[in-house]
């Protein structure tokens, strides 16, 4: 029962904030007028607020942005040795650093290094920090582009990433994350420039204690579904999340956002149906996920204490089990628990949740763009089972739309299979194992798809700071965002120079109850189809044995 009132108590939280949340968001992207904040930045940048770009512009200004980022980051960490704030941090080899730069521009946070260990507190805030903010409005601005292509017709303009990049940061990321921070700090997160402190213990031992902008850290880590740890135990640790209480406000920090996106599409579409068959798909996903992750925990139970290895006491299964779900249904990669030390199945069912492409809900942003487009893959695939023109919100899915959304959807699996596949054939990569077997494929598996899909959490078995496997990583980091950013937004592209089509007795509805429950067995069959063969010689294999 105090199980099940821990997850009721997750549900009425997003429940409240649903469309309150995706109302404010819908105003952001569609208001007018501009803050004076806002005007500042624009003019700082030489941007015309008032100006929209093609979809090639807006695709460009991404990439432009997201590699100067990767570069000033990589060069932060660089000099890290040489900067004032550094709390005794030496800084990190020159492909840890790449790989941590790439990793958190593009809203990854893959962390090959123990986090407080390698940054100090400059690095932290003006560079990590910053990224956990950008990098998820970055995610935001690309969603909204592709619901102004099906929202529009007859046009080549998109909007201005630089205007919804300023706008999700300052008007939606920012205000909730100080909120989210004071909630935190008042739950006994740390937030101070300390530099490190020893400690003599009860029993003698002398014991080094961090400290550090902790909380400013952590609220955005899960607010921007971001999830690099502060500490190389990330979330399990107490000075990130204390206690049961503070557990519960980061698993709803991690899903608010995520969740609440569907509502704002429906508002800017025009047709808040479309946005619950959204919500069905990412809810349907979560709670399955959820079901089945805990229920393999709980077979897997000794005694009257369940199977607690590699989890924290303070947060017990439930507690380990809702945050490594939400975590790993998004684009979070935040851990409260150990992974590799879940059950075959119930680690093999956090794989899963990241290889349905991450819209149990996704991350923010992300989760909604990528179940749109397997709205459109599943527009498709009904239109031709039963001989209609395939089209959604009066938009034609011809040749160039499912083009785009078929590369779309085989973009991660390929990243995925194939990293894995070049990585296990390298002996200095496949000797990084701490397991062999079964369990030594899955934390390999784990790890790229992971990275693919910009998650960030891992199997820890996996010894991954080495140049091979950092630079591995790094682009299958890079190409994992950036190929379906690209795609997507041609998507938007192509769908927003379309007339929109009246609605006869030949369309096929994309609001009703038939359509949703089709988009999420779609789902579920193309993620099946792609990796079962894989997760058949990892966690199912494990699991039989």
């Amino acid at each position: 029962m105090g199980d099940l009132l821990t997850v009721l108590a997750l549900v009425a939280l997003l429940g409240i904030v649903h469309v309150p949340l995706g109302t404010w968001m819908a105003r952001v992207y569609t208001s007018t007028r501009h803050l004076w904040v806002e005007r500042v930045l624009y003019r700082a940048a030489g941007v015309n607020p008032d100006g929209e770009q093609t979809w090639r512009s807006y695709a460009l200004s991404v990439m432009g942005f997201s590699v100067a980022s990767v570069l000033g980051l990589w060069a932060l960490i660089t000099a890290q040795r040489w900067l004032p704030l550094r709390a005794g941090r030496e800084g990190m080899s020159w492909h840890t650093g790449l790989n941590t730069a790439v990793s958190f521009t593009t809203n990854t946070n893959w962390q090959s290094y123990a986090g407080e260990v390698g940054t100090g507190h400059l690095v932290q805030m003006a560079g990590l920090t910053v990224q956990n903010f950008v990098s998820a409005a970055v995610g935001m601005a690309v969603a909204v582009a592709l619901v102004r292509g099906l929202a529009r017709e007859r046009t080549w303009r998109l909007g201005s990433l630089w205007v919804d990049l300023v706008r999700g940061t300052v008007r939606i990321l920012l205000p909730i994350a100080v909120l989210g921070a004071l909630v935190l700090i008042a739950g006994g997160v740390v937030q101070n420039l300390a530099s490190p402190t020893e400690i003599t213990t009860v029993t003698g031992a002398r014991q080094t204690v961090q400290g550090g902008p902790v909380a400013s850290q952590e609220v955005i880590k899960l607010l921007g579904t971001n999830g690099g740890g502060f500490f190389n135990a990330n979330s399990a640790h107490p000075f990130e999340n204390p206690n049961a209480f503070t557990n519960l406000v980061e698993a709803f920090l991690v899903l608010c956002i995520p969740f609440s996106l569907p509502w704002t599409y429906g508002m800017l579409v025009r047709d808040r149906r479309q946005g619950h068959v959204v919500l069905v798909l990412m809810a349907s996903l979560w709670s399955l996920g959820l079901a089945a992750a805990y229920a393999a925990e709980r077979a897997a139970a000794t005694g009257a204490t369940g199977a607690l290895e590699g989890k924290e006491m303070r947060f017990g299964l439930i507690g380990s089990v809702l945050f490594g779900t939400a975590t790993t249904g998004t684009s979070t990669g935040a851990v409260n628990s150990m992974h590799d030390s879940y059950s075959a199945l119930g680690g093999g069912m956090l794989m899963l949740n990241m290889m349905l492409g991450e819209v149990s809900p996704g991350g923010v942003g992300t989760g909604l763009y990528s179940a749109l487009i397997l709205a459109i893959i599943t527009v498709f695939i009904a239109g031709l089972m039963v001989g209609r023109t395939p089209e959604i919100l009066g938009k034609q899915i011809g040749r160039r739309e499912i083009t785009c959304a078929a590369l779309y959807v085989i973009a991660m699996p390929a990243l995925v299979l194939a990293g894995t596949a070049i990585a296990l054939s390298v002996p200095v990569s496949r000797d990084a194992l701490l397991n062999v077997g079964p369990h030594g494929l899955s934390e390999m598996l784990y790890a790229f798809t992971s990275a693919s899909n910009n998650n960030g959490s891992a199997f820890a078995g996996l010894s991954a700071d080495q140049p091979l496997l950092n630079l591995m990583l790094a682009a299958c980091m890079f190409l994992g965002r950036f190929v379906p950013i690209v795609l997507a937004l041609a998507l938007a592209g192509s769908l927003a120079e379309q007339r929109r089509r009246p609605v006869t007795d030949g369309t096929m509805p994309t609001h009703t109850p038939v359509f949703a429950g089709l988009l999420v067995a779609i789902t579920i069959v193309l993620a099946g189809l792609t990796f079962f063969p894989s997760l058949a010689l990892g966690p199912l294999a494990e699991a039989l044995s």
